[in-house]
């Protein structure tokens, strides 16, 4: 499918961007705002969508003209007053000026990537972070005055990963000025799925607004126009990424036994299993390292599964949402014969554990007591 460079169109949240779009046209929007929600449903792409509304040429209250030159440049990632900075990889052996040119370097290379491939899923076993020259680089790009347009946007995604380096919240105190006092033409834009995260202290400078998951029928149609899914794998993935456009993609992409849904699909037949070492085996196998988004994501989806499996239980296969796989769901369903009255027992498990992996338990203790559950629910 040929597509111009740059970035992808929006999903979903009208009412948020019109929301925004009038705040602005009453000269009402905050200029350091939050945008939080659950992870993929498109956080970052509304800020940067109200990056281009900041510095269209011609805005109106319903969003950016999409015609002008400063439009054509934000949408390719290209505006100079638009900044967008993300968390990176710290790069191996760079330190001082050095690193600084680094995570540069790095930003450039991956906005690069964006504009190639904006609905590639991104690789989400890297450990990044946003570091204290980053920081610095963001002051810089806001310190002199607007290149093109009237304002300068600066959006921050993932901002939580400002805290976790080096056991110091340096970076994110550096970051506190700016927020408190930008300057008169400057707007802020920050995005996180996990506000809790932040220092209390950003929460406390900015304004904060919260994007809801997609509705499935909105995903659906993005993955067919825009992904070129055809309309039955669409539908699926539609009905199974929980609003997320994000995870959505990346179930998409999953083929044979990679990816979250596969990993959790082997969960489901541990915890069906009638001994207790395939339990130990899957949850060895479960990775210690990695983002605490993978590893939840991955228990969100086990839920599918087990919804499925009482749903076929109770109704049969017309109401199971992993349709492209009933024939699976069908052979658990056999194996759990008490899985339409345990339902609620195995729900509320995976969500104890879930509510563990936000807390950052190990994902190995936290799944081998998960499935011992899942069986007594289920089996």
């Amino acid at each position: 499918m040929s597509r111009a460079r740059g970035l992808a169109p929006v999903a979903g949240h009208a009412r948020e961007r019109e929301g925004l779009a009038l705040a602005l046209a009453r000269g009402r929007l905050p200029q350091s705002l939050l945008l939080h929600g659950p992870r993929g449903v498109g956080k970052q792409r509304v800020a940067l969508w109200l990056g281009q509304l900041l510095v269209c040429e011609r805005p109106g209250p319903q969003g950016a003209c999409g015609a002008c030159r400063g439009c054509a440049l934000a949408l390719r990632i290209e505006h100079p007053d638009v900044h967008w900075f993300f968390p990176l990889p710290r790069p191996k052996g760079a330190s001082g000026n050095r690193l600084a040119s680094a995570l540069e370097e790095a930003r450039a290379a991956r906005l690069e990537e964006i504009r190639e491939h904006p609905l590639a899923p991104r690789d989400r076993d890297e450990i990044a972070g946003i570091y204290l020259a980053q920081v610095h680089a963001m002051k810089r790009a806001v310190a002199a005055r607007p290149a093109m347009a009237l304002r300068r946007v600066l959006v921050v995604g993932d901002a939580e990963a400002m805290v976790p380096q080096e056991a110091s919240p340096e970076a994110a105190n550096a970051f506190l000025k700016l927020l408190e006092e930008p300057p008169p033409d400057t707007w802020v834009l920050l995005t996180t799925a996990m506000p809790d995260a932040l220092l209390p202290t950003v929460r406390s400078r900015v304004a904060a607004a919260r994007l809801g998951p997609v509705p499935a029928d909105v995903v659906t149609a993005f993955l067919r126009e825009h992904a070129g899914a055809d309309p039955e794998r669409a539908a699926v993935v539609g009905a199974l990424c929980g609003g997320s456009i994000g995870r959505a993609l990346e179930l998409l992409a999953e083929t044979g036994d990679a990816g979250a849904r596969a990993r959790a699909a082997r969960l489901v037949d541990a915890a069906l299993a009638r001994d207790d070492s395939a339990r130990w085996a899957a949850a060895l196998a479960m990775p210690v390292a990695g983002s605490r988004g993978e590893f939840a994501e991955t228990l969100d989806l086990l839920a599918g599964w087990f919804r499925d499996i009482a749903a076929h239980a109770a109704a049969g296969e017309g109401a199971v949402i992993n349709t492209d796989r009933a024939d699976l769901v069908r052979a658990w369903s056999r194996r759990a014969p008490r899985a339409a009255e345990g339902s609620a027992a195995a729900l509320d498990a995976i969500d104890r554990a879930l509510d563990a992996a936000r807390r950052n338990a190990d994902p190995q203790l936290v799944t081998i007591e998960l499935l011992a559950e899942l069986r007594r629910a289920a089996g």
